[in-house]
């Protein structure tokens, strides 16, 4: 699918009160690769980012604890790697992580999705704290989507377009400093939106962090059988807010 350059517009957040502007210097990027089961997915992943029209300033893959991504160091030498000898979690892998970024700006993807071509260039333009942008939805299983999030989602070339302005998600990219003050941990214990990203979002809002929203979609998102985040259907209402 062919996409198209499109003017940069930053919305701001209706929940802010800072005027967000672009900066005539780009940002220094740092994207985490996340992998847990994904392997056989992962060249994708880090293929749309060695592809980039403006290269992120560092690359870094993790693997934690599944032993399922060694192949990946012969194929693409030139970003960096953790090989974790056991599986930490989702909270302490990424808390691991993100203290080992030295950048201006981070952004996590997992193993499974993948950029647009003119992710990094885009979003290495914002001031903003935090800066999130639209999500295609694609995978074998991208229909669930229409029941998971009603009414969020339109149909898009094949895919689906789900529109996350004045909304969080997982790749949202982030000020670094902000982030390791608050750092990852999961939201509530009962469930409703048990993120680790989701307290990250909460605590930087409540900071005063500044939010630009960018209205392309930007990531693919893989909805497919070996995503092993789950949700019960009890609390699909909440997932919608």
């Amino acid at each position: 699918m062919l996409h198209f350059r499109q003017a940069l517009h930053f919305k701001l957040l209706q929940r802010t009160n800072v005027m967000v502007s672009c900066s005539n210097t780009s940002q220094m990027i740092t994207v985490v690769i996340a992998s847990y089961k994904y392997g056989h997915l992962a060249a994708h992943c880090i293929e749309s980012l060695l592809s980039q029209t403006k290269q992120p300033e560092r690359i870094l893959f993790v693997d934690d604890g599944i032993a399922d991504c060694n192949h990946l160091p012969a194929l693409y030498p030139e970003i960096e790697y953790i090989f974790r000898p056991t599986n930490l979690g989702t909270v302490d892998n990424f808390q691991d992580t993100l203290s080992r970024v030295e950048t201006e700006y981070v952004l996590f993807i997992g193993a499974d999705n993948w950029l647009r071509s003119d992710a990094i260039e885009l979003l290495s333009d914002a001031t903003a704290d935090i800066v999130t942008y639209d999500i295609v939805v694609t995978g074998e299983l991208k229909e669930e989507m229409l029941a998971r999030v009603p009414g969020q989602t339109h149909p898009q070339f094949g895919n689906l377009y789900w529109d996350r302005q004045n909304q969080h998600h997982g790749s949202m990219m982030y000020r670094t400093t902000l982030g390791k003050e608050i750092g990852y941990k999961k939201r509530f214990e009962d469930g409703f939106h048990p993120q680790e990203d989701w307290n990250l979002w909460d605590k930087m809002l409540e900071k005063g962090a500044t939010v630009a929203s960018l209205k392309q979609g930007l990531l693919y998102y893989r909805r497919h059988r070996e995503n092993y985040l789950k949700y019960d259907p009890e609390i699909l209402p909440f997932l919608a807010g």
